[in-house]
């Protein structure tokens, strides 16, 4: 049974007041920029009271123990918190490709993945800065008998606070873990303090829901996956994020090591990151985590 299902419905709806509330001084995020978008006033991530949607699907290319025979649900939020001058989905992250959408329009959505695809879950991609949104078409989808697991799939880039709004109601969390070093993470990302949010993000995560759980067919119920992108030149610097989750998260803590880098967005121009990642860096990369100790490794 999904997290949300166990909680009353006025908790539900009281959750959904706070988190709207939220949007009046916004500090949905680790930007801080304490914008009104109730009243239309944008911050960092140039999103005002309505969430904007990209796209949506069942999707296969997510990890194995996501997609099963039906997929993922998968719906695509436009816009980000951070800014990846390498991001794969640049024309929705940075140009905020789609079109914006009322609470009703979102829940129809994650109905029709649900009762129409049979998804296994329901999965938001980029959802940090639209929380609250999310929650106020949850709740209407509630209303409708949605009973899937809830994934919520981020660049790890998000504030305590605002994934405490979560606890009780997502079953798993899928963070990227993008880059260990200050230098690194601030020239690609615009984010210079992205390590110290992104440890205590996963860290907050692991609280709440543990590691991964499978149920009887392979698909995940609960618990959390994490992403990392191997990129040229270690510009990461892998080893210590793997070190890390080995020592301070789990053991047992899966792991998907992704291998399909290539130069997207404004990366082409760059002389660390502006080619295609070779062979020989994706599998010292596997082997590092084999060394470390993991071996929950979806790669």
């Amino acid at each position: 049974m999904p997290a949300y299902l166990k909680l009353d419905y006025s908790d539900l709806i009281l959750l959904k007041e706070k988190a709207l509330g939220l949007l009046e001084d916004c500090h949905l995020c680790p930007r801080n920029c304490g914008v009104n978008r109730i009243a239309g006033e944008t911050g960092y991530c140039r999103t005002g009271r309505k969430a904007r949607i990209a796209s949506y699907s069942p999707h296969f290319g997510e990890e194995a123990p996501l997609t099963g025979e039906y997929g993922s649900g998968t719906i695509f939020f436009s816009y980000c918190n951070l800014r990846c001058s390498f991001c794969q989905n640049y024309d929705i992250s940075c140009n905020g490709q789609g079109s914006e959408l009322e609470p009703e329009q979102i829940a129809s959505i994650i109905l029709v993945l649900a009762n129409r695809y049979k998804c296994h879950n329901i999965n938001f991609v980029t959802p940090t800065h639209v929380v609250p949104q999310i929650i106020e078409a949850l709740v209407l989808a509630i209303e409708q008998g949605l009973d899937l697991p809830l994934l919520y799939n981020s660049s790890g880039y998000d504030s305590i606070e605002t994934l405490q709004l979560l606890d009780g109601i997502f079953d798993i969390y899928m963070p990227d873990f993008k880059f260990w070093d200050h230098k690194m993470s601030e020239k690609y990302c615009k984010a210079s303090d992205y390590r110290e949010v992104a440890i205590e993000a996963v860290r907050e995560m692991h609280r709440q829901v543990g590691d991964l759980v499978l149920d009887d067919k392979g698909i995940a119920a609960r618990g959390i996956l994490l992403r990392h992108l191997v990129m040229p030149n270690d510009v990461s610097s892998i080893e210590n994020i793997l070190r890390f989750i080995k020592n301070e998260i789990s053991m047992d803590t899966y792991i998907n090591i992704m291998g399909q880098y290539r130069p997207c967005g404004t990366a082409n121009t760059d002389k660390m990151i502006g080619r295609r990642l070779t062979i020989k860096e994706y599998q010292d990369a596997i082997l590092t985590a084999r060394k470390i100790g993991l071996t929950r490794l979806d790669s």
